[in-house]
């Protein structure tokens, strides 16, 4: 579908602290959130990544279940094959943004980080894993790596660099349970990702401080940044 048909997204976004950017990292919120769930994670990470500029769009559909929210798809089944049409179906709109975004600062894929939650992570991994040249690096908060009938073989066909990857999960999660980490991992180490993975304990489906810190920690590493 050409650029100019897809839905154009758009988000709250933080400058870099040092006044020149050097990176950019795309924060993806979850299901039935917007923008502003995830931008003040940029607030947290500024002082260990002073040249990444942050931006969260606004997933493309108005969220079904909360309607002053956005979905990047929609979720009644809540099965394999739904999530699997619709990573699919929401990526070229998300590449495009990412597109644009970079063209925007005058960088390249290696100077972008995708973060995700949830729902975000599923489109953090499945669009950082096929773009046309792999991102610096990808974290996933509270979610799961999409697969075609849960085999590995969309993935391995598909992907088109090995970009590290950062998992994150707490071991209380009610929504997306803290085994979907441990699939993610073994799917993406088969595949000859490199992958890191944190558990919080005693944590839901959130983001504590810990999590904030390891994935601060990972970025900053990948994105050449000096950490204090």
């Amino acid at each position: 579908m050409p650029h100019s048909d897809l839905p154009k997204l758009d988000g709250p976004r933080i400058a870099p602290l040092s006044g020149i950017t050097k990176s950019l990292v795309v924060l993806l919120h979850g299901y039935g959130a917007d923008g502003n769930d995830l931008i003040d994670l940029g607030r947290s990470w500024r002082d260990i990544l002073p040249d990444a500029a942050f931006v969260s769009p606004n997933a493309p559909q108005p969220c079904a279940m909360s309607p002053m929210g956005r979905q990047w798809f929609g979720l009644t089944m809540r099965n394999t094959e739904e999530r699997w049409i619709g990573v699919n179906e929401a990526r070229p709109a998300l590449d495009a943004f990412l597109d644009a975004e970079l063209e925007r600062h005058g960088l390249d894929d290696a100077r972008l980080a995708l973060v995700g939650f949830s729902q975000g992570t599923m489109m953090a991994l499945h669009v950082g894993l096929r773009r046309r040249k792999p991102p610096a690096c990808i974290v996933g908060y509270s979610g799961l790596l999409v697969l075609r009938d849960d085999s590995l073989e969309s993935l391995t066909h598909e992907m088109t660099g090995m970009p590290p990857v950062l998992l994150v999960h707490g071991d209380r999660d009610e929504v997306i349970p803290v085994e979907a980490l441990s699939m993610a991992r073994d799917a993406l180490a088969a595949s000859a990702v490199p992958v890191e993975w944190h558990v919080s304990r005693g944590v839901g489906h959130g983001i504590d401080g810990e999590g904030l810190r390891q994935a601060g920690r990972f970025l900053a590493q990948h994105l050449n940044s000096s950490v204090a």
